[in-house]
């Protein structure tokens, strides 16, 4: 059986490429917090990126993920 993950888009609508750091939560039925996750992404100008953001670190309470949700704004650094 494969982990469980969550896939996350971020888009580019600039220019030029960035890194983009995109905050994801994991959370349990009654809207706690179980796990809370940073990434940093590198996308191309006028372009979006995929990726996998493994549900890790949630031991034994990873029978209690209901959800993930995505912060809709990811930060840019130039």
């Amino acid at each position: 059986m494969e982990d469980p993950y969550a896939t996350v888009e971020v888009r580019n609508p600039n220019a030029r490429e960035a890194v983009f750091t995109a905050k994801v939560s994991f959370k349990a039925g009654n809207g706690f917090t179980l796990i809370d996750s940073t990434h940093q992404v590198t996308v191309p100008a006028k372009s979006r990126k995929t990726f996998r953001v493994a549900v890790a670190g949630a031991g034994g309470a990873l029978d209690e993920v209901d959800h993930c949700e995505v912060d809709p704004t990811a930060t840019a650094d130039w």
